[in-house]
């Protein structure tokens, strides 16, 4: 059994952690080229969980309580073209800062006091609606888990009516081609791929300023159950 904890700076909502993080850091205990993750509850922060490995799965747990599994993967996403790093600068000009409280500090999206955040703001692409799009300069090293979160949220940019919404990550599936270089200029898409009742579908991917592709994910987003009429 192994263990690992994961650190508030690197929160998505307030309590909890950045989903694709959390999902990155289990996936690093999968020998795949994909590997699908779904999270089950929230991952708690500043705690140690225990990771079991069972073949070639993985689960993260909090007690008895199974915080999320990871497993290898087909991934079956096609990322668009490449988005130039000027067009998402242009992109993020039209980013809707519609977030709720709980949201607001987000490793990725999120606005901090600290900068210790991506600040990776997605927005339409113009001309290629629904696609959206945000440059990201890498300001420190990014290793596999920190890739996963910066793919993460914008996806629940691509899927929300306006804004992020209050959507959760259920389920991620990614591969990571090649972490970046501190400094590096990157670009992170994100495009809707359907709904079905309270499940809307993202695909999304991290490119290099030359259009090489680094990183690519499908994603799982779980919209809350309506509150009941008063």
């Amino acid at each position: 059994m192994s263990h690992l904890v994961l650190p508030r700076r690197f929160r998505g909502p307030l309590t909890s952690a950045n989903g694709g993080y959390a999902a990155g850091r289990l996936a690093a205990y999968v020998d795949a080229d994909a590997v699908e993750v779904t999270l089950r509850v929230a991952p708690p922060l500043d705690c140690a969980l225990d990771v079991r490995r069972e073949g070639d799965a993985a689960a993260l747990l909090d007690g008895d309580v199974v915080v999320a599994d990871a497993r290898p993967a087909a991934l079956d996403v096609d990322p668009p073209s490449p988005v130039s790093f000027e067009e998402a600068q242009d992109a993020a000009t039209r980013h809707v800062r519609l977030v709720e409280a709980a949201f607001s500090e987000c490793f990725t999206c999120g606005i901090r006091d600290e900068h210790d955040g991506l600040e990776i703001y997605a927005g339409a692409v113009a001309g290629r609606e629904p696609l959206h799009a945000a440059p990201w300069v890498v300001g420190e090293s990014a290793p596999p888990e920190v890739v996963w979160a910066a793919i993460d949220c914008p996806g629940a940019y691509a899927v929300g009516a306006a804004g992020r919404g209050e959507v959760v990550l259920g389920r991620m599936t990614a591969r990571v081609a090649r972490v970046p270089d501190v400094g590096e200029r990157c670009v992170v898409v994100a495009w809707p791929l359907g709904e079905e009742g309270r499940k809307a579908y993202a695909g999304t991917a991290l490119f290099a300023e030359d259009g090489d592709l680094l990183a690519s994910a499908r994603q799982t987003w779980i919209a809350p159950k309506p509150k009941p009429d008063a």
